[in-house]
């Protein structure tokens, strides 16, 4: 059987939102992406794995919807993921059995993310523009840098990659319902909704790691 014949399951309708029909692909995605954000917020290790099978539904999904970027993001969230999941699990290194903590982002990881960010949305815009026939060249674009930008400090675990995850999200859940995936839509306000969470989450993990430290630096050598 051919690749598009086992797929072709996925693609058929399952129900119809909002006078749109909805995909078995858009459904798995939903629940999956769902679950991995849950993960991620928690610092399961199991985020990664499920984020892939995520990727592989999306991946479908966008190519047939015409986000020609975000379905190209795709294979680069993969590649990610498998970093990522190398990383969480070694804490940082091959010689560390603890896990990776929590920090923020320095001054030269925010100028080397917002000038990447910056070059990468206008690379993107332009191939896109010229290349495809995509609607909406500038915000696939834009989302897809910023969710680089979040995926990468996600897997070195820096505070700050939850408020790029808000931004996109807060950007894919018009661009979704304008291309009439209404439920992937639904799914990015949740997304917003667990970004807060996660964000929260791990503030207070650094505090607690700091104050565990402070006594620490205090005591008497």
């Amino acid at each position: 059987m051919s690749v598009s014949g086992i797929l072709a399951p996925l693609q058929h309708p399952l129900v119809t939102v909002l006078g749109t029909t909805v995909s078995w692909t858009e459904v798995l995605g939903f629940g999956s992406g769902a679950l991995c954000v849950w993960l991620v917020a928690r610092q399961h290790l199991a985020n990664w794995p499920v984020g892939i099978a995520n990727n592989l539904f999306y991946l479908l999904l966008f190519a047939q919807t015409g986000l020609y970027a975000d379905a190209g993001l795709q294979i680069v969230f993969i590649v990610l993921a498998a970093y990522g999941w190398w990383v969480w699990a070694h804490g940082g290194g091959p010689e560390s059995a603890g896990d990776l903590p929590v920090r923020r982002s320095t001054r030269a990881e925010w100028a080397l993310l917002c000038a990447a960010g910056t070059v990468g949305t206008a690379a993107l815009t332009l191939l896109l523009g010229r290349f495809t026939d995509s609607t909406v060249p500038f915000w696939d674009a834009l989302t897809t840098a910023l969710s680089l930008a979040a995926t990468y400090g996600q897997c070195r675990k820096l505070l700050e990659s939850w408020w790029l995850w808000i931004a996109a999200d807060l950007v894919y859940v018009p661009l979704y319902a304008y291309k009439g995936l209404y439920l992937t839509s639904l799914l990015y306000v949740g997304f917003v909704a667990l970004c807060v969470t996660g964000l929260r989450g791990w503030r207070r993990d650094l505090a607690a790691a700091g104050a565990a430290v402070r006594p620490r630096q205090g005591a008497p050598a």
